[in-house]
């Protein structure tokens, strides 16, 4: 067996006590001590997550925007400098390659924000699609550690070691500067459908930068806080995790995240062929989310029913703090989306009540949208 990785924060989480799990290859925190109280904590106070095992890449060329274009599905080309917008990266049947996140830094110059378990086949992607443009793609993903602090305490928390960061800073932007003597790239994204950062910075200040992010937050509230709370957060709020709500074969039709597909944009990009077919004629599957009314959680691979048919399958499914009860996704016949769901569990009928996320109302400091990329995977 292959070693696991280790981000810049490995050894800080497990100083502090984290569970460590083999997540994607990674050796990460899934908890420090309990992921419901991560999870409540993050809901009301603040959580902060070391996601440094995300990929980065550097897209620069004079044809990086109209390449960018080509080969993601969201508008590129109505990017503004210090802009952040999230983004589906498809093949020419509609499945999806990954979902992601794409920063304008300056004129022809992006970095993009790549799941871990994805990166090298998302840049191998990337790369066989170049030919033609003027366009350089390069993998700086080991130029970077990944702090999201999350919640509805995160700005003043950062306001507190760096007065005025987020002046004027809005929702889905992002800007460079200095935190705690690093420099960072501070953007006001993240997947918990609560306000909150996500900070880009080098390696070796890693560790004195969460450090001093604890030290101004405990006293407010702050957890730090592992994967298990971040798969909870995301899944309440509604937001898409690459190889269950969307993947090679769930497209964004099937996926409600058609919002993400510019059909009319310039580009003739890569799946838009068969987007636009397949939004036309109607999918065959669409992804229903669901509450079970008790604590059972219903695990991802579990086959759906609708009365004694066999409808589709479990893509998602934990348990709601929030709510008190299990909630979840299943990748569905599309005659059945709205037809009564259940499952069986071990000889027992258990239905399954379909919901519209966000399971929860959301804090609305957070602009909160249907969006978030799956960046934690």
């Amino acid at each position: 067996m292959s070693e696991l990785r280790t981000t810049p924060l490995t050894a800080f989480a497990i100083a502090n006590g984290g569970r460590m799990v083999d997540f994607a290859g990674w050796n990460m925190p899934v908890q420090f001590e309990s992921i419901v109280e991560e999870h409540k904590a993050t809901r009301s106070a603040a959580g902060l997550f070391d996601v440094s095992h995300m990929g980065e890449a550097r897209v620069e060329g004079l044809e990086a925007t109209r390449f960018l274009d080509h080969v993601l599905t969201n508008d590129i080309s109505g990017m503004s400098i210090g802009q952040a917008l999230y983004s589906l990266m498809c093949y020419e049947n509609g499945g999806v390659v990954d979902d992601l996140l794409v920063y304008k830094l300056g004129e022809e110059s992006y970095l993009l924000c790549l799941n871990a378990a994805n990166t090298e086949k998302d840049l191998e992607w990337l790369n066989t699609k170049r030919s033609g443009f003027d366009v350089s793609v390069a993998n700086v993903s080991d130029s970077y550690a990944l702090l999201a602090l999350q919640g509805p305490k995160a700005f003043p928390i950062l306001e507190s070691i760096a007065p005025g960061a987020l002046d004027g800073l809005k929702y889905y932007h992002f800007r460079e500067g200095e935190l705690a003597g690093a420099q960072c790239i501070v953007s006001r994204t993240g997947y918990t459908g609560e306000p909150g950062v996500e900070i880009f910075v080098s390696p070796e200040p890693a560790e004195s930068l969460a450090k001093t992010l604890v030290a101004a937050g405990t006293d407010l509230g702050l957890r730090l806080a592992g994967l298990g709370s971040r798969d909870s957060l995301r899944l309440e709020a509604g937001y898409s995790l690459y190889g269950h709500e969307i993947s090679e074969t769930i497209t964004p039709v099937q996926a409600n995240l058609m919002w993400t597909v510019k059909l009319g944009k310039a580009s003739d990009f890569i799946g838009k062929a068969a987007l636009a077919e397949e939004k036309a004629a109607g999918p065959k599957k669409r992804i229903v989310f669901f509450k079970t009314g008790n604590r059972r959680i219903v695990r991802s691979g579990t086959l759906v029913l609708t009365g004694d048919r066999e409808a589709g399958v479990v893509v998602s499914g934990t348990f709601s703090p929030e709510l008190n009860e299990a909630i979840g996704s299943a990748w569905v016949d599309s005659d059945a989306a709205n037809a009564q769901l259940s499952v069986d569990m071990r000889g027992k009928e258990l239905q399954l009540f379909s919901t519209k996320p966000p399971f929860i109302t959301l804090n609305p400091q957070s602009n909160h949208t249907t969006s978030g990329p799956s960046n934690s995977t």
